[in-house]
């Protein structure tokens, strides 16, 4: 089941690389990866169907943070919460599901704007955000793979030249 975006908002659509990902544990590692790349101010928009991967994703990046302080926490989905915020030493990573919202004043309400500079970002059903959106976000589309039910496509879209987007260069290859 596909959700249906609020707007006419097209996401960056320059494929900077594709990752094939074969396995859940597959996709916890380049979560990992990912982690290892990131910081604060970074915004990555993880887009898909239901049951793609963005929550497993993003629970594996915010895990790895919290273990590379020395935490560890169980990570919810941010379904009914919207947001879940997290600390791992400096970094603060805000979590957070839009597929609910009905409006682009609720991401107001939710005080997501302000984060976009201070904060790791990782938001699934970014198209809530409409003009809201980061221009140097990251897109990260998750998709299932027809002949297999484990394994998924995660294209990686956005400016090539963006900090984020080099800094993710690699990432998949090792899986």
């Amino acid at each position: 089941m596909s959700a249906q975006p609020l707007s006419n908002l097209t996401l960056p659509q320059t494929v900077i690389e594709r990752w094939i990902v074969p396995s859940p544990e597959a996709m916890t590692a380049i979560a990992q990866g990912v982690a290892n790349r990131v910081s604060a101010g970074d915004t990555l928009l993880l887009a898909g169907d239901l049951g793609a991967g963005k929550t497993h994703f993003a629970r594996g990046v915010i895990q790895s943070l919290l273990a590379n302080v020395g935490l560890t926490e169980d990570v919810p989905s941010p379904s009914f919460t919207l947001v879940q915020i997290y600390e791992a030493g400096d970094l603060e990573i805000w979590h957070s599901d839009l597929y609910r919202l009905t409006s682009v004043d609720e991401v107001f309400e939710l005080g997501l704007e302000a984060a976009f500079g201070s904060a790791l970002c990782l938001i699934e059903w970014p198209d809530r955000l409409e003009e809201l959106t980061p221009a140097d976000a990251v897109t990260l589309q998750f998709e299932m793979a027809p002949e297999d039910p484990d394994k998924r496509i995660v294209s990686v879209l956005g400016d090539p030249n963006s900090p984020l987007a080099v800094a993710l260069k690699g990432v998949g290859s090792d899986v």
